[in-house]
């Protein structure tokens, strides 16, 4: 399709849309799904054209999973919003068959078990993000919640806004996890500052943490099974 037809121009059976209607979005190509997630094209551009020009921009499929907004917005036609809405429904996917499943009668009193939940969550992620998974008095999750985005340090990472989540959940206990884009697992001297002040306020605050645990590539560091932290009690 040359650049300059636009949608309304090309026979209603042939457009996205109505392809999908008819056949399914499963026999849709790619190129038309993005289409349709652009919604239009430009004055001087189609949504199918500017669909085939961002896969132009990778080897594959799969590599649109890294695609960044400033990436999108270099293409000419495809502005902020456009590049907002196919950012956006690419995380939907990624999360939609993500094996990370929630499940509120699950106990987590073993570090393998948050490892699970967690494995896939930090695969392509370039920052270190702090979670906290808040549990009741049976060890069963009530939330998992992002609270931190960056280097992890004692001044990021700060007790206030942990424990502040632990009291509008009327938590019990903490798990603390970050990831190391690097790798490797092995705490550094922040993290175990950060794992220590955090035990110190939970103790006085009558909320423990469990254990802290650090996710690299296909492994894991546990503070509890490494004897850095109060044993769980099981």
């Amino acid at each position: 399709m040359k650049n300059s037809v636009l949608i309304k121009e090309v026979p209603i059976s042939e457009r996205p849309r109505e392809r999908l209607v008819k056949y399914g979005a499963e026999n849709l190509s790619t190129e038309d799904l993005i289409a349709i997630i652009l919604k239009t094209g430009t004055r001087d551009y189609s949504s199918k054209y500017l669909a085939s020009k961002i896969l132009s921009l990778v080897k594959n499929v799969e590599d649109l999973k890294n695609i960044t907004l400033k990436k999108l917005m270099s293409i000419n036609g495809v502005g902020a919003v456009k590049a907002i809405d196919l950012l956006a429904a690419i995380e939907l996917g990624k999360r939609v068959y993500s094996e990370d499943k929630v499940d509120d009668k699950t106990k987590y009193t073993k570090p393998q078990r948050v490892y699970d939940l967690f494995k896939n969550t930090f695969i392509n992620e370039k920052q270190e993000c702090f979670y906290c998974l808040y549990l009741d008095q049976h060890k069963r999750l009530i939330e998992k919640k992002l609270l931190f985005k960056g280097t992890i340090n004692k001044s990021i990472v700060h007790p206030r806004e942990i424990f502040k989540h632990a009291y509008l959940n009327s938590a019990s206990s903490i798990i603390c996890v970050h990831n190391h884009p690097t790798g490797i697992v092995l705490p550094s001297n922040e993290d175990i500052m950060v794992t220590d002040k955090l035990c110190e306020v939970g103790s006085i605050q009558g909320i423990g943490i469990l254990d802290h645990i650090i996710i690299g590539k296909d492994k894991y560091f546990s503070f509890y099974e490494n004897n850095l932290i109060g044993r769980m009690k099981r």
